[in-house]
């Protein structure tokens, strides 16, 4: 059981309407409006494609979501126990009525429709809860402006589905949720016509506009601090501007300009490899890339400034950094958890980096695969996950429950030299430990070199711990470990190319298996490199990975 502070922590920092809200989410139960069905609007011009996920349906009835195949072969399984809470939310979202080949699949989607309408009455089970619900109203109305075939039975069924979610709005959790809520009530309001769609398309719009202001932040970045939580706000943005322009409508510019921002911090937050960097809950195949997010954009008429060519791009207001060189591209977390009453996709990272020579990544934070409340959840969120420092094997921190947390790291003085292309700043996450620790971190970057520094300083005995933690392509080429605490690598893509790590300060080294998680449902072996001390404060430990050899 948590301790109390820990719900102090955690408690103290929520909005009123989190509180009543989630009070009046579970109590108030209201019938399904089943009226009849509002009449359609007609589209001004062509709703523009949409950014393409991967085929999750493989045939009738049998999907893979997460890296998991199951079966739908009756109505009980649309809410079958044995699978998580998230696979049956993305067997309900429908997010392969708009995939690659989706036309392909024309047949099953109009079969599968029916089914759903069939098999899972208003309002039972998971698919009704209210983001599902969001996401399979946004999919099926694509769908339906794609190829104009939604039947009269599954017209009827979006407007019940559409009233349900007014009556249903996630305010007990805001954020991308309720991002997410709006969003699909746009969607509705746009589509149909008459006074209800119009209350439809107020409500949605005036929350959209509302959230805009405080969920995307001056430098660009979404507030909830998760790269993939980035791009997939960023897609709704587009898709709520592709569907206004369709049926006619005005594009506040103020939405345009937050999409131009978002779509600069995306560009800036891209590994050389086009994927994301994984700072809090991230995983790849989740949101669309980048390169697919600006293409899409252009096709709606907006384009964005590239990326600064400058040594380094400090994200003051998201609190995230690029360094780049010649052979380097590094990226520093000197970021808040998140919102202080939003921290549910935070990861105890703070001060993590990420590492990346060419187009072929180095050094990786372990990444996301599930989202439980269970060990292996817990273990992805903690700092010893994260290439960054651990002290007493805690974590910077007091993530817990899978989604909460409690006391939580703040960063100060962030320090940025061009010039040296240099960062530095220092977090308080061990501040309320005795001895009052401080972590400082240090990094410098050049053509050939990454040098890091991680003094911790305070007062008594204490285990420090740093970790590195390689990209499974990244191998021991040969071992100094008990000698010099050296280690040589290299990457399986660059064999000819020799990283040469050392470290410098009064510590013991070693090399470890570990687990790499880079997509929801997949786990790949990796290895990590751990220094650690033992002793009295303050330490100061030198971490230096060099480029030796060039092809």
């Amino acid at each position: 059981m948590p301790e109390v502070l820990t719900y102090w922590h955690t408690l103290r920092y929520l909005k009123p309407v989190q509180i009543f809200g989630r009070i009046w989410f579970y109590l108030f139960h209201p019938r399904p409006d089943q009226s009849h069905t509002p009449p359609r609007r007609t589209t001004q011009t062509m709703f523009v494609g949409p950014c393409r996920r991967n085929p999750t349906m493989t045939n009738l009835g049998q999907f893979t979501f997460l890296n998991e195949s199951g079966s739908v072969n009756s109505a009980s399984d649309w809410n079958n126990p044995e699978k998580t809470k998230l696979w049956l939310y993305n067997l309900h979202y429908f997010d392969d009525m708009n995939a690659v080949g989706a036309v392909e699949r024309h047949e099953w989607h109009r079969s599968l429709i029916q089914r759903w309408i069939d098999e899972n009455p208003p309002v039972r089970g998971v698919g009704w809860e209210p983001y599902p619900t969001s996401l399979r109203i946004v999919n099926w109305i694509k769908w339906s402006l794609n190829c104009d075939d939604l039947s009269a039975s599954a017209s009827h069924s979006l407007a019940v589905q559409i009233r349900w979610l007014r009556k249903k709005i996630e305010y007990h959790l805001l954020g991308n949720h309720l991002f997410a809520n709006s969003k699909a009530l746009i969607f509705a309001g746009c589509f149909f016509k008459g006074h209800e769609a119009e209350q439809w398309f107020h409500d949605g719009y005036t929350i959209i506009n509302r959230e805009l202001k405080e969920q995307v932040l001056l430098d660009g970045g979404h507030f909830e601090l998760s790269p993939m939580y980035h791009l997939i706000v960023l897609e709704d943005l587009l898709d709520l501007i592709n569907i206004l322009q369709a049926f006619g409508y005005d594009a506040p510019e103020s939405w345009i300009d937050s999409i131009i921002r978002m779509l600069c911090w995306a560009d800036v937050m891209t590994h050389p490899d086009g994927e994301i960097p994984f700072f809090n809950d991230a995983a790849l195949g989740v949101a669309p890339r980048f390169s697919e997010l600006k293409e899409y954009a252009e096709k709606l008429g907006i384009q964005h400034k590239y990326r600064q060519n400058t040594p380094i791009v400090l994200l003051s207001h998201s609190g995230y950094s690029r360094m780049c060189t010649k052979n380097f591209t590094a990226f520093l977390d000197t970021a808040r958890v998140g919102p202080n009453y939003l921290p549910g996709h935070a990861h105890a990272d703070t001060l993590s980096l990420e590492l990346s020579m060419g187009k072929e990544r180095i050094l990786v934070n372990s990444g996301t695969s599930l989202y439980r409340k269970n060990a292996e959840r817990q273990w992805q969120r903690g700092t010893a996950a994260h290439n960054t420092v651990s002290v007493d094997g805690l974590n910077s921190s007091d993530v817990w429950a899978g989604f909460r947390v409690g006391r939580r790291a703040y960063v100060h003085d962030i320090v940025d030299d061009i010039e040296n292309i240099r960062l530095s700043a220092w977090h308080d996450g061990f501040l309320h430990l005795p001895g009052k620790l401080k972590h400082f971190r240090s990094v410098s970057l050049s053509d050939t070199s990454l040098n890091v520094i991680d003094r911790v300083t305070g007062i008594g005995e204490h285990r420090i711990q740093g970790f590195w933690y390689l990209h499974p392509e990244v191998t021991v080429k040969l071992d100094q470990l008990r000698q010099k605490n050296q280690v040589y690598l290299h990457h399986q893509a660059m064999p000819n190319q020799i990283i040469f790590v050392s470290f410098d300060g009064p510590v013991q080294v070693k090399i470890e298996p570990s687990i790499y998680y880079p997509e929801f449902g997949v786990k790949i072996s990796n290895r990590r490199l751990v220094y650690e001390y033992q002793g009295r404060l303050p330490v100061e430990v030198r971490s230096i990975i060099t480029l030796i050899s060039e092809s």
